[in-house]
């Protein structure tokens, strides 16, 4: 049997952009998907904590170095520029596998630095 389990995750990130005429997804910082072990395309889930909102989308690389947490589309209306992030990536592993796993956190600094 499979489980879902966490495996990445890019902590307190603050939105810098929120771009409704998108066809959707989040844009993020290519160095910040890189430490989290998270791939463009990926799905991920993303909490709000300045309104508790939870939403699922993908994601897309951003130009790295340029701290961008870009919540595009529909999302957009979830988030405001400002707003603190949690972004969260899930994979399926067998329990063995997953009481081994050992989950890539990233910690953004000021303007979203690794």
């Amino acid at each position: 049997m499979l489980i879902q389990r966490f495996k990445g995750k890019i902590h307190r990130a603050t939105v810098t952009e929120a771009n409704l005429n998108y066809v959707g997804s989040i844009t993020i910082d290519g160095l910040l998907l890189d430490a989290a072990g998270i791939i463009e395309g990926e799905k991920v889930q993303i909490v709000n904590n300045n309104n508790g909102e939870r939403i699922e989308t993908y994601t897309i690389r951003g130009e790295e170095g340029s701290g961008i947490i870009c919540l595009n589309g529909a999302a957009a209306r979830r988030c405001q520029v400002g707003d603190v992030v949690i972004i969260i990536a899930y994979g399926y592993m067998t329990t063995e596998e997953a009481l081994a796993f050992e989950p890539r956190v990233a910690f953004p600094g000021e303007g979203n630095r690794v």
